[in-house]
């Protein structure tokens, strides 16, 4: 008896979330090992209002991601999108889980939405569960966390940020990953919602959304999102994990 109640707290900390998911840690793994699907590389950029909030939502094809501690040269070629990613306090102490090329920066599950990279495929999903940061760190891949916006098409109860501001989200839709982008200030509430009503399944929440990033459209050519004069960023230079999606070799 005393087994099986500690099993069940233990599951119950894992996925007792209070929110369905459209994807459970094993069957994010299974993505991970799925072989890479070949396609050129492009960011393709469309724009939309969805219940007043306008976005702009970047369409990810032929890339493969991963975190870096340097922000990407304007000229590298080889880089077709980056943002940020993960949060840290004023201490550099990042907040959610943390892996970097297989290397654990921190171990924190709090935060319940995630993303995982390893051997040039991508996940995002739902859960307190660490297997999927378990698999990564065996593959020498990366992981962080974030907020939850979107879970199985359904938005969180409540947000722990609140007020206005530039908000940003990588969400799945169609099994295609997109970056995700306000064009004005938003709640999260609102954010979120517009998100679930446009038909994202899952959708995280991605930090700095003020600042500068660029994406690549088919032919190579650079598009700036935000002020290319807020580039490079210097604040946090070598603390700031930086999501990097890179064409796939």
């Amino acid at each position: 008896m005393v087994v099986l109640l500690v099993g069940y707290h233990l599951y119950r900390h894992a996925y007792g979330i209070g929110i369905t998911v459209s994807c459970t840690p094993a069957q994010n793994i299974e993505k991970l090992k799925a072989p890479v699907r070949k396609e050129k590389a492009a960011v393709v950029k469309t724009s939309d209002s969805i219940l007043g909030v306008a976005i702009d939502f970047y369409a990810l094809h032929g890339v493969k991601a991963n975190l870096e501690f340097q922000e990407p040269r304007l000229d590298d070629a080889s880089v077709y999108l980056y943002t940020r990613s993960a949060d840290h306090a004023a201490n550099g102490q990042y907040l959610g889980s943390l892996v970097v090329n297989g290397k654990v920066r921190q171990n924190d599950c709090s935060r319940l939405g995630y993303m995982g990279m390893a051997d040039g495929r991508t996940v995002i999903g739902i859960s307190r569960s660490e297997e999927v940061k378990d698999y990564v760190i065996e593959r020498g891949g990366s992981f962080f966390r974030q907020f939850i916006m979107v879970s199985n098409g359904v938005i969180p109860s409540r947000f722990l940020i609140h007020g206005k501001s530039e908000r940003r989200a990588i969400g799945l839709m169609n099994n295609t990953l997109y970056y995700i982008v306000t064009r004005d200030k938003e709640t999260m509430w609102d954010f979120a919602d517009a998100l679930r009503e446009y038909g994202f399944v899952d959708a995280i929440y991605i930090t700095g959304g003020f600042d500068y990033s660029y994406y690549r459209t088919a032919d190579g050519t650079r598009h700036d999102i935000g002020n290319v004069r807020n580039y490079p960023f210097k604040k946090w230079k070598g603390t700031v994990a930086w999501l990097v999606f890179r064409k796939q070799q």
